[in-house]
């Protein structure tokens, strides 16, 4: 008959339940695995699949109990390394929403919005169009992998029970979080530059001859412009989203190797 003891059985929990956290949390907190619209059974059960694969390649863990206080410092800092990831992933494509924020006000589509479930506020519908653009480049460049592979990669440099987490690395986080405007304004600015030129066109006209109407012409005429200016810029949106995601991927790794 096979006997199990506790302490054998708490070590298997331990080489499970702690790499399970870290994972877990960064598929709940990235814009992809963790996207409203992928059902929970499936984050769950792509958290275990992933962590049944890792935990076999695991440098030694700490024989700590997970049920004492240092368990769950450890259990803790696991959430918060797998959040922190997650959350540099999100800044990546917030990037793309707020270009596309700045461009749907430019043309005039401020109330062309909708409530989106996933951020619980109003969204732009040019805003929305080109985040589902770019969650698919970003998945036909196999980018989604690399994540995954950063993520594993993480528990050599981060390994589990390693100590105190720099408190620089949230700083960089922080930081980070400025290519939001720099990115999605660069990303907008052509665009964003012929309305502007539109738009004072139309005021110099309204000055000079007061009987024309701006708001019955001005608004098709910006409308219409920005259509076609935007699916100029279409064409490098691949080249655009390539650059960022190599950028996001490179913070990514230099975040990991902070935290140590």
């Amino acid at each position: 008959m096979i006997e199990i003891s506790f302490a054998q059985m708490e070590a298997w929990l331990s080489l499970f339940l702690w790499p399970f956290t870290r994972i877990s949390s960064f598929i709940l907190a990235s814009p992809i695995f963790g996207h409203s619209s992928v059902p929970a059974r499936v984050k769950v059960g792509l958290s275990i699949f992933l962590t049944i694969i890792i935990s076999s390649t695991l440098p030694p863990l700490p024989a700590i109990p997970f049920t004492s206080w240092s368990g769950l410092g450890i259990l803790t800092e696991q959430i918060i390394i797998g959040l922190s990831m997650g959350l540099a992933l999100h800044i990546m494509f917030t990037v793309v929403q707020a270009g596309g924020e700045f461009i749907g006000m430019q043309m005039g589509l401020g109330f062309a919005s909708f409530f989106s479930a996933e951020t619980g506020a109003n969204t732009m519908i040019l805003s929305r169009i080109l985040y589902l653009l770019t969650l698919l480049i970003f998945i036909t460049l196999d980018a989604h992998l690399m994540v995954i592979e950063t993520m594993a990669n993480s528990f050599v440099t981060l390994p589990i029970g390693f100590g105190t987490l720099n408190a620089g690395a949230f700083e960089l986080l922080v930081r980070f979080a400025s290519t939001i405007f720099t990115s999605g304004l660069l990303f907008a600015l052509p665009l964003m530059s012929a309305l502007l030129v539109i738009n004072l066109g139309m005021g110099i006209l309204n000055r000079a001859a007061p009987q024309f109407t701006v708001f019955s012409i001005g608004f098709p005429i910006t409308l219409i412009v920005g259509i076609f200016l935007l699916s100029v810029i279409m064409g490098d949106l691949a080249r655009f989203l390539e650059s960022l995601f190599s950028q996001g991927l490179l913070f990514l790794d230099s975040l990991i190797e902070t935290m140590k």
